[in-house]
């Protein structure tokens, strides 16, 4: 009796078990979304509401349209209606994009949600959005290739200028780097404004980039230091403690001067704790947005450290003012002395309808005005990661020459 008791339980349980499996199966596995029709060259999302009255997508190839708000007309970006099937499962099919990595979401009845049947997601500060990417020689490289694989660690350092015992980034190895004995050149890459030490691996696919030029021989293989900017964070948010709390676009310590005056910390821990080319001709530093204002102004005060400079839709102008007011008083002085130990490469990158556009017009100006010597690269669309990840899969092929 008590035998077949045990056999009913346990039949019991794995009906259970295959009845949830099920469950999950028909929730997430029946569904593709995006299906990427390489014949046809079209995109189709889908979404599983079938009480939903209206179902719409918003993705970063849709453009922008204008709304009429309390304050006036914005721009808001463009959202295209799906169409219910009688299964209750919304679609829609649009002709693929180009190549790139693209972000979307869906809206259904008004409530912004990432799509459940995706599960390659990315944060943008304190957003969530799913993505897919589309091969092409522009995105060539953003692809996981079946090529040999730098290391990528997450690295804790004090920081003694921050007041900090432990601070953390991210350290991209090339492959061979564990069992050999070489020493490499260091780009340090720098984020922007509500960014931190995950942003370039992970929205950037610099990682990727660098696994592929490295492979290619186009670039030459680099140790490349992703510290976080944010002078008042340890790192991320959540990742460490009394941290679970929303990202935001600024923080603290920021753009006031104690990330530039605490560089040397991080410098230090990786010349002490990595093989690297000690020198100036074997030195890098690039950064996007609050990462190209910190890149301009350290290379600026420290003209005997990097021999490559990269601004990528920089900040520029800073009212020198505080404590750290001198890290960005006189630039002209220091761009001076700067320029007259001749950088091999000064590279400015920005795109056409990037708000930062007339401040590097009037960079540039300034540049020009002195003769000093650099690279420019306009590109279309305004402050995104497509730019940027552009401006890096050109910038690493130039470095270290």
């Amino acid at each position: 009796m008590k035998q077949r008791l045990l056999m009913f339980v346990m039949g019991c349980l794995m009906t259970l078990s295959a009845w949830s499996q099920e469950t999950v199966a028909v929730n997430t596995g029946n569904i593709v979304s995006p299906e990427l029709n390489e014949t046809e060259r079209t995109v189709t999302f889908r979404m599983f509401a079938p009480k939903a009255e209206e179902v719409t997508v918003e993705a970063d190839f849709f453009g922008r349209t204008k709304m009429q708000t309390p304050l006036g007309t914005v721009e808001v970006p463009e959202r295209k209606a799906m169409t219910r099937d009688t299964t209750g499962v919304w679609s829609l099919t649009v002709e693929m994009p180009n190549p790139e990595l693209h972000t979307y979401c869906f809206y259904v009845d008004g409530m912004r949600m990432v799509d459940p049947n995706n599960v390659y997601m990315i944060r943008d500060i304190a957003t969530y959005t799913n993505y897919f990417l589309v091969d092409g020689e522009l995105s060539a490289n953003y692809f996981v290739r079946e090529v040999p694989h730098g290391t990528v660690s997450k690295v804790w350092y004090p920081s003694p200028n921050l007041g900090m015992e432990r601070r953390r980034m991210t350290v991209y190895t090339p492959a061979g780097y564990e069992d050999g004995t070489e020493r490499y050149p260091v780009l340090y890459l720098l984020h922007g404004a509500g960014g931190d030490e995950n942003a370039w691996s992970e929205l950037g696919r610099a990682v990727q980039i660098l696994d592929n030029l490295i492979a290619q021989g186009k670039a030459k293989p680099m140790i490349v230091v992703m510290p976080n900017g944010n002078g008042a964070q340890e790192a991320a948010p959540g990742e460490y403690p009394n941290s679970m709390y929303k990202p935001s676009f600024m923080n603290p310590k920021t753009m006031e001067g104690s990330f530039e005056v605490a560089f040397s910390d991080i410098m230090e821990y990786v010349k002490s704790h990595y093989r690297t080319i000690d020198d100036k001709a074997h030195r890098a530093i690039a950064g996007l947005s609050m990462g190209g204002f910190h890149s301009l102004y350290i290379s600026a005060n420290n003209p005997g450290w990097f021999d490559y400079v990269g601004l990528f839709s920089a900040a520029i102008n800073r009212e020198a003012k505080g404590e750290n007011s001198f890290i960005y008083a006189d630039l002209e002085t220091k761009l001076a002395s700067q320029f007259s130990e001749s950088p091999k490469l000064y590279f400015i990158g920005i795109g056409t309808a990037d708000f930062l556009y007339q401040d590097n017009v009037n960079y540039r100006k300034l540049l020009d005005q002195y003769g000093y010597q650099y690279e420019y690269m306009e590109t279309d669309g305004g402050h995104i990661w497509s730019n940027w990840r552009k401006y890096l899969n050109h910038f690493l092929p130039e470095l270290f020459k």
